[in-house]
């Protein structure tokens, strides 16, 4: 089992910044990649950012390329999400996932999840 906490969530005004951390524990060797994702209220939980935990490799969302940027320190065990140039579209729970086996953009394809932690963007 992994578990996953996310932290960092808050109030913004629009065009600001926030760094969003998720530390994971247990079988932490079995974590092949991390993601985020995110769901705002009356809508699906979509897909953010991975990166695979051996080399680093990142995938984006085409909503949030070139304003967030996710990160890992192995050492620690926790993956980082920096988010720039926030919009009020952004507002949204954020999650943070761990695979074992893909890094993909499918939910399905990531067992563990964390709590969530609320981004609230203001116009």
């Amino acid at each position: 089992q992994v578990q996953l906490v996310e932290s960092g969530g808050g109030l913004v005004q629009a065009g600001g910044s926030l760094r969003l951390s998720c530390v994971a524990s247990g079988r932490t060797f079995s974590i092949y990649a991390m993601g985020w994702f995110r769901q705002a209220p009356g809508k699906e939980r979509e897909f953010v950012t991975a990166i695979r935990w051996r080399d680093s490799l990142t995938y984006y969302a085409d909503s949030v390329k070139g304003r967030f940027t996710i990160s890992r320190d192995n050492a620690k065990n926790t993956v980082y999400l920096q988010m720039n140039s926030l919009k009020a579209e952004d507002t949204a729970v954020y999650y943070c996932a761990a695979s074992q086996g893909r890094a993909t953009g499918w939910a399905a394809d990531y067992p563990y999840w964390g709590p969530g932690t609320q981004v609230t963007v203001s116009s």
